[in-house]
């Protein structure tokens, strides 16, 4: 198969879908691997790195669509880069379609094949490809979360673990996955007071377990969530409903209810957000501020550490994307009922039920 890599155009987006290692694999295998010249750049991989992975370098990024049959990314494709999608592609990246109607409507026009990392599978329930952003982006959102309460940032003027004598800020986390817990760890680390909300309560079991005491527990209820805000100086959104919109937790109302200067922290944002305020920023423009909160809602977060990210990335996309060259698209989803989950967009309709009922688009399962 012919495998295309094209450089990532998104703003501040500098992860890259294959990396040298990955393109060596997929060479080893028997197939053809085209990059977009300085697809790489960004996280110091060189055109030169790529050719001797056995990579051809193409100079535009439409070269890159025409030679391939494959198409491996990162990112979303913007809407003229669905234009050079033709029925024989097949798409493999993020897509996050439950926020973005005139994306899922494109790529149904193109007719091409599209899985989505975000609802592959695996044998446990989890989402194996979204699970390494996910890290990332729990771990990444104490942090900024931490930048922007300081009193320069526009924040509040907190530190989160306190000093002896002053108390430790407060973290409220909405949400007890993957996302949740990696915010959790990164908020104790810094001896913060936290607080995870989820609506099972065998997960909230399980985090009294795994942090031995260090964060509290709560079920997530309106008035939970209400009281949460009202407390808390960073409230960090990881609700994930997979393939769907996410709910929105927290209202305009409720930021009433918060300190000035306070911090909010979307991590959901890719799935419309979990604040009803909340919209997708950038890292060129991060943050905005709705009646004195501090809202960071930028869509590629795992971005700003794209080194880490894409190698992350790679080594839990590199198994499907070897198995979807070796054997085609059609074959590998039969054979694969977790890859299969994946599909989202084929033959000019949406193959995943949720982004359908999400967007009231035609729905055909796969």
């Amino acid at each position: 198969m012919r495998v295309g890599v094209p450089k990532e155009i998104k703003n501040h987006e500098y992860r890259v879908g294959l990396t040298p290692p990955s393109v060596a694999e997929l060479v080893a295998h028997g197939h053809e691997v085209v990059v977009e010249t300085l697809a790489g750049m960004g996280i110091d991989f060189t055109d030169e790195d790529y050719v001797r992975a056995g990579a051809r370098i193409v100079a535009t990024p439409q070269e890159v669509f025409a030679a391939a049959d494959m198409i491996v990314k990162v990112k979303e494709p913007q809407l003229h880069e669905i234009a050079w999608l033709e029925p024989r592609h097949t798409l493999f990246t993020y897509l996050h379609l439950a926020a973005d109607k005139p994306q899922a409507e494109a790529l149904m026009r193109s007719g091409a094949t599209c899985i989505a990392y975000e609802t592959v599978t695996d044998a446990r329930g989890g989402l194996p490809l979204l699970r390494p952003m996910s890290e990332v982006a729990g771990r990444m959102s104490v942090q900024v979360g931490a930048h922007y309460l300081e009193k320069e940032q526009g924040g509040r003027g907190i530190l989160l673990g306190g000093v002896p004598g002053v108390a430790p800020g407060r973290v409220a986390i909405l949400g007890g996955g993957v996302s949740g817990v990696n915010a959790a760890m990164m908020a104790v680390g810094l001896r913060a007071d936290v607080t995870i909300y989820d609506v099972s309560t065998a997960r909230l079991a399980e985090l009294e377990a795994l942090f031995e005491g260090r964060v509290k527990t709560a079920y997530s209820s309106k008035a939970a969530i209400e009281a949460a805000v009202a407390r808390a100086h960073l409230v960090i959104g990881a609700v994930l409903i997979p393939g769907a919109a996410a709910p929105k937790l927290v209202t305009r109302d409720m930021l009433k209810l918060m300190k000035r200067g306070s911090v909010l922290v979307d991590i959901a944002i890719d799935q419309g957000g979990c604040f009803e305020t909340s919209h997708a920023t950038t890292h060129q423009d991060p943050v905005y501020e709705v009646d004195g909160i501090i809202h960071y809602c930028v869509a590629n977060m795992p971005g700003a550490v794209a080194r880490t990210s894409t190698f992350a990335l790679n080594n839990a996309t590199l198994p499907f994307a070897l198995k979807l060259a070796d054997m085609g698209a059609e074959a590998a989803m039969a054979a694969d009922p977790h890859l299969k989950a994946g599909l989202n967009v084929r033959g000019g309709y949406i193959t995943y039920k949720a982004v359908a009922d999400d967007l009231s688009l035609a729905y055909r399962a796969a």
